[in-house]
């Protein structure tokens, strides 16, 4: 069952002493163990939670004691893990932002005048500029005859546009105008304090105008924030269609374009599929370039190490499984670990040695001050959509959390930028090795891809490069491996007792270095497979620490961030995808070495 209670809510309201409250809170939030955000701002307030259901209620009722929160309405929804990672409540000046400070429109704003006012004014030909504040969307369908747009496409912007004004244009007077006169209200104000000096308003805006005035000395028709997207003089509805992606206003002939799809596109936001995912990917890449500069597990944090109790320990006590399980740590440490707080339950409560466990619990070590050791983070995000994700792995980075990495690993890197989904890898490489690597986007795809990596139904195509220049330029190796780890991990040779593998080589390139470029195709997935192969047949990767050639076993597994290489690269993974059930290919460029 679901063990985690999402919430959503806003409302605008007058909120005071919102830095109390704020502190008030985070305090709450953090002894009630909830994460998420909830932005407060003297218009209102804002958030996104998740939590176990009573702290969250609890929360509910502390913000509806709130003066003006009493109804605040909120969505639920539940999932089975938490969905964020630290719990945020942060001040915003404005939810809704013009950007600049002290206006206030209920305290003060410009002269405004009357429609038939400025049209007597425009019939005596008087001189004065019309100052258009609206978005250049709005303007696009219509305006007045010689007005001034703004320029701009979000009135956020329109502070800036005002200061690019000519500075002659601070004695003129100015008439500015917007849909229903709402936006004038601010921006009146905020000029005359950039020192124009004959600022007026157009009271009730455009439609007030049409209303008592009609189309004279206007040009179009009025965009209109409803379905009706813009009306005449007459106030009547126009056929100007509006882009549901884009929000761009449509002209009848735009709605004629064949590039115009209802609910999808238009002239104006029309992409191909491969420029959508172009721009999907850069978005992306852009996120995950954020996330890991600098890298997340080099500064200090609490790393809680997760485990779970088998149904061979059920009813017994939690220092009996802990001493079996992890025959490393000594009783004795272990108790003290234990007395020191550092292994909690599922809700981060310390538990005593003597605790009675019950199989499917999950417990936690906790290692205080953790900091991780650097990876190379250049990943590359090659290929998404609704149920894949392929990326290209640099080396040297871990797959998956474990030892000494959990936050400095590609599967903790991709869980930040996809988040909430967990994207779910369908097979792995060594932390040395580099190139292709498929991710589903959730745990039905998990199922379909990994299926076919587990039954060898996935074509692999690896590249490395190899001391020695084989004398054949096509040969296989079928030597048996263990298939348990020995020494710092690593796999031996095991003729009598191993299991069955087959590595294909294909000779690409013999080098004048007296190293060769292979191709390499293994036709199984044992751990480490390709190099061990190598290494048998007197053809070592170059790079590797652990697999020499002869047979002889090196002193470690991993490499530094700074080594020379490990010449190992998948380049190119084929299979069934998983929604259209139709064969694909995917291939990452090549390495430098290569």
């Amino acid at each position: 069952m679901p063990s985690f209670t999402n919430i959503a809510a806003y409302k605008f309201a007058p909120l005071t002493d919102i830095r109390d409250l704020r502190q008030r809170l985070l305090a709450h939030c953090r002894e009630w163990e909830l994460k998420g955000t909830i932005l407060l701002s003297p218009e209102g307030i804002n958030l996104f939670v998740a939590g176990p259901a009573e702290p969250i209620e609890r929360l509910l009722g502390e913000l509806r004691s709130i003066p003006g929160l009493g109804d605040l309405e909120v969505k639920y929804s539940e999932s089975d893990h938490q969905p964020f990672r630290r719990m945020l409540v942060r001040l915003k000046k404005e939810i809704i932002a013009f950007g600049v400070e002290g206006i206030s429109p209920g305290d003060y704003t410009s002269q405004r005048i009357a429609p038939k006012e400025l049209k007597a004014w425009l019939d005596e030909g008087r001189p004065v500029t019309l100052l258009d504040t609206r978005n250049d969307y709005e303007v696009k369908l219509g305006t007045f005859k010689g007005a001034l747009p703004a320029g701009i496409d979000h009135f956020r912007d329109f502070p800036q546009a005002v200061r690019q004004l000519p500075e002659e244009m601070k004695d003129q007077p100015i008439v500015m105008f917007c849909t229903g006169g709402i936006r004038c209200e601010k921006a009146g104000p905020f000029m005359e304090r950039e020192g124009f000096r004959k600022i007026y308003q157009l009271h009730g805006g455009i439609l007030k105008y049409f209303e008592d005035c009609g189309g004279d000395h206007y040009d179009g028709e009025c965009f209109v924030f409803d379905q009706r997207v813009g009306v005449d003089p007459a106030l009547a509805e126009t056929d100007s269609g509006q882009c549901f992606v884009c929000q761009e206003p449509l002209t009848s002939e735009e709605q004629a374009d064949p590039r115009y799809v209802p609910g999808k596109s238009c002239p104006h936001c029309h992409v191909s599929d491969a420029e959508r995912l172009a721009m999907r990917i850069e978005e992306r890449q852009a996120a995950l370039e954020r996330h890991v500069h600098p890298l997340p597990g080099s500064e200090p944090y609490e790393n809680f190490r997760p485990f779970r109790i088998p149904g061979a320990f059920a009813g017994q006590p939690l220092i009996e499984f802990l001493t079996s399980a992890f025959d490393h740590i000594s009783r004795e440490e272990w108790l003290n670990l234990c007395g020191q707080g550092l292994v909690v339950d599922d809700a981060r409560h310390t538990v005593t040695p003597e605790r009675v466990v019950r199989p499917g619990e999950r417990y936690f070590r906790v290692l205080p001050h953790t900091v991780e050791p650097p990876v190379s983070a250049d990943v590359r995000i090659l290929h998404e959509d609704e149920a894949l994700i392929v990326v290209n792995k640099p080396a040297p980075l871990p797959m998956h959390p474990c030892g000494r990495f959990n936050r400095n690993t590609l599967q903790s890197f991709l869980a930040e930028i996809y988040a909430p989904s967990q994207p779910r890898p369908a097979h792995r490489l060594d932390a040395n090795t580099t190139g292709l690597v498929v991710f589903t986007r959730t745990r039905h795809f998990a199922k379909l891809v990994q299926r076919q990596f587990e039954e060898g139904r996935v074509a692999k195509t690896y590249l490395a490069r190899v001391q020695g220049h084989p004398t054949e330029d096509v040969f296989t190796c079928d030597l048996p491996l263990s298939d348990t780890p020995g020494d710092f991990g690593s796999r031996q040779l095991d003729e009598e007792k191993g299991i069955a593998a087959r590595t294909d080589f294909r000779v690409l390139e013999r080098r004048a270095d007296g190293t060769a470029l292979l191709e390499v195709t293994p036709r199984t997935g044992r751990t480490n497979q390709i190099r061990l192969h190598s290494a048998a047949l007197g053809y070592p990767i170059c790079g590797d620490p652990a697999y020499l050639a002869g047979g002889k076993l090196g002193t470690a597994m991993t490499l530094e961030v700074g080594d020379a290489p490990l010449c190992l690269h998948s380049k190119a993974l084929e299979f069934v995808h998983p929604i259209t059930n139709a064969v694909v290919r995917y291939e990452a460029p090549r390495p430098e070495w290569a």
